[in-house]
């Protein structure tokens, strides 16, 4: 049984990375097509009306299939946490295919998500099939449904320490304690035919193991700034949105997602019109952030952050299928080079901004999508600067702590579930 177990892990990685990489090859190739070459470049000669068209009809498609089958709209990784409480999978081949269409159909015409959720079910879905092939228990189902889930996200994220502890903390965080081992071998397998094909995002300034006291006190005060911008992103989604969407239930009930699709349009074409890179997943801003030697005007890094805020947010509104991880992370970036580069302006000291914005992806990313441990690794993986991953640590929790005065940031887990499965059940019958 072990011998079939691990070559069952070992195909799913394989099979995983292949079909990551199509995956993002597809909204690579996707998006130079709707916009006629790389949209960086085409984007300022391109006519006006047509950035407004792409997205606009873009996310009609994308509404339409919601209408046909309601599971394309979900974030996956809420479906693979219910597929592993419930022992089974809970999307089909068909609403896998349809998701993927829509989530690159979202990405590819300028929609500010990411691709972690149907990364994450395409795995599930290849382990699922494996299981079956194999003709492995049913007490088995649970296991390869977060084995291949984590090997969807290692391979979309070219980071493997990230995907699995990303997929530890969003998906299985007690269950999958007992089946570590296969989990890792799997996203180590599916992340090494994805880094053959697919870009990571690497830190190119890593002082390694040293450690600089100089960074102590600008990250305490890192703290309450980044604060404000996770407050502005969480208002806008969260209250004036949320405002918004029951005016718009209220008065065009059935018209709802007609309604805000024609409002997603509108905002992502002139996102694009103003300024390209506030669109998108935003691994690019990331990349070049964190790499950046030459100073950026801090106009420029605040407006996108802005139009990154609105676009992300107006983006899960209009029912752009993709995930957060790499918007919220850009978000973050920006905010930490922008922080940087006042700080360098205000102080003899010559703080890297790259720093800040390295530091900053990590933190916005974990704060928003509640991933503390995720947004650790991360740093380290991305870095392996000791100075950025012990200024993560302490920005993530204390930030954290902060918002949690006003907002009640929820995430789903497996154990939740099953919690809540079992109060119901020991709650007396009236």
């Amino acid at each position: 049984m072990i011998a079939k177990l691990i070559i069952a892990t070992l195909l799913t990685g394989v099979i995983s990375g292949f079909f990551i990489t199509f995956y993002e090859l597809l909204i690579s190739f996707t998006r130079r097509l709707f916009f006629m070459g790389d949209p960086f470049e085409t984007i300022p000669v391109l006519p006006v009306w047509y950035l407004y068209l792409v997205p606009t009809v873009a996310i009609f498609v994308v509404n339409y299939l919601i209408s046909k089958d309601n599971y394309v709209r979900e974030y996956g990784l809420t479906e693979i946490a219910e597929s592993v409480s419930q022992n089974k999978l809970i999307i089909n081949v068909k609403t896998l295919v349809m998701k993927v269409i829509a989530s690159t159909l979202s990405i590819a015409s300028g929609y500010a998500v990411g691709t972690e959720g149907p990364s994450a079910s395409m795995g599930a879905m290849v382990a699922y099939q494996i299981h079956r092939f194999f003709g492995l228990p049913s007490m088995l189902v649970k296991m390869m449904i977060s084995v291949g889930a984590s090997s969807g996200i290692a391979a979309i994220f070219v980071s493997p320490l990230t995907g699995i502890v990303f997929s530890i903390e969003n998906i299985a965080y007690q269950f999958i304690k007992q089946y570590i081992g296969y989990v890792i071998l799997s996203s180590v397998v599916a992340f090494s035919i994805a880094v053959k094909f697919l870009d990571s995002i690497s830190f190119h300034s890593s002082l390694g193991k040293e450690f600089d006291l100089n960074y102590l006190v600008p990250i305490l005060l890192f703290i309450p700034f980044i604060t404000i911008f996770v407050y502005l992103y969480l208002f806008m989604k969260k209250r004036l949105l949320h405002i918004i969407d029951l005016e718009v239930f209220k008065k065009f009930r059935t018209m709802r997602n007609v309604v805000f699709s024609l409002i997603g349009g509108a905002v992502i074409g002139t996102i694009l019109m103003i300024e390209p890179h506030a669109a998108f997943t935003g691994k690019e801003i990331v990349m070049h952030l964190i790499n950046n030697t030459e100073p950026i005007s801090v106009y420029f890094i605040f407006l996108i952050i802005l139009l990154r805020i609105i676009g992300t947010s107006v983006s899960l509104y209009a029912n752009a299928v993709g995930g957060l991880f790499l918007p919220m992370m850009s978000i973050g970036a920006l905010v930490g080079y922008g922080y940087g580069e006042i700080l360098t302006f205000f102080s003899h000291f010559p703080f890297e901004p790259f720093f800040f914005a390295a530091v900053g992806a990590a933190v916005f990313m974990g704060v928003v999508m509640k991933l503390p441990l995720t947004a650790v690794v991360l740093a380290l993986e991305l870095t392996f600067d000791y100075n950025i991953l012990v200024a993560t640590g302490i920005t993530v929790v204390l930030v954290s702590y902060l918002t949690s005065f006003q907002f009640d940031i929820r995430k789903r887990y497996v154990t939740q579930t099953e919690e809540s499965s079992e109060k119901k059940a020991a709650e007396p019958h009236l």
